[in-house]
């Protein structure tokens, strides 16, 4: 089913799911309505029942949805209804920090492994994970059936990989190398490139100098 529906709305079903703990731990209402949701999130009540409709009818006109009722749906949805081991790769200081995010937990991911290539950093403690030499990355991927990966590497690495990764059998990928991946079509690749990202941002400013 998932298959027909378009990305960008898949991709706005975490914000509606972050959302609906944020109001779950306020512990001050029981239900919640497209129109209070689309304030807090600057996304219009129509656009979120849109989304919401894919899957089917969640709420009753009048009442709007039931909080804990809508998280529970949306966890199914987006399979977060299981524990995700992730391998991460590159144990750098971006990766270093990302195996010490606290996020994770209790969202339905934990960070499984973490390789590396260079022999000052295998074997170190990282937040109670061993880095284990990159050399041991299919071996691992296939014995734990691992589905999901981030890459911390640099870019003239990045692609060979992502090669390695998806014949292991890793099947989705968060990238912050600063590269288009080239994956076959049943991997899904999302990227993070805080360069890119600021460079949008910028679009809207205006230059100091131009003042």
């Amino acid at each position: 089913m998932t298959t027909e529906i378009p990305d960008i709305v898949i991709g706005r079903l975490p914000i509606y799911l972050r959302e609906l703990r944020q109001l779950a731990r306020e512990e001050k209402q029981l239900t919640t309505s497209s129109h209070e949701l689309g304030r807090r999130l600057g996304i219009s009540s129509a656009q979120i029942r849109k989304d919401l409709s894919h899957f089917g009818e969640f709420g009753k006109q009048g009442t709007g949805y039931h909080i804990k009722y809508l998280i529970e749906q949306l966890q199914q949805i987006l399979h977060l209804t299981q524990e995700w081991p992730v391998a991460l790769i590159g144990a750098g200081y971006l990766g270093h920090a990302i195996a010490h995010y606290n996020g994770f937990q209790h969202r339905g991911f934990r960070i499984a492994w973490v390789f590396d290539n260079d022999p000052a950093k295998i074997g170190v403690e990282m937040n109670g994970l061993t880095v284990q030499s990159i050399d041991e990355l299919e071996e691992t991927i296939q014995q734990n059936h691992t589905k999901i990966a981030i890459i911390v590497v640099p870019a003239n690495v990045a692609q060979k990989i992502t090669d390695r990764l998806v014949t292991a059998g890793v099947e989705s990928i968060l990238s912050y190398a600063p590269i288009n991946l080239k994956v076959p079509n049943h991997v899904h690749v999302s990227y993070s490139d805080p360069v890119v990202q600021m460079q949008q941002m910028t679009y809207y400013l205006q230059p100091p100098n131009s003042r």
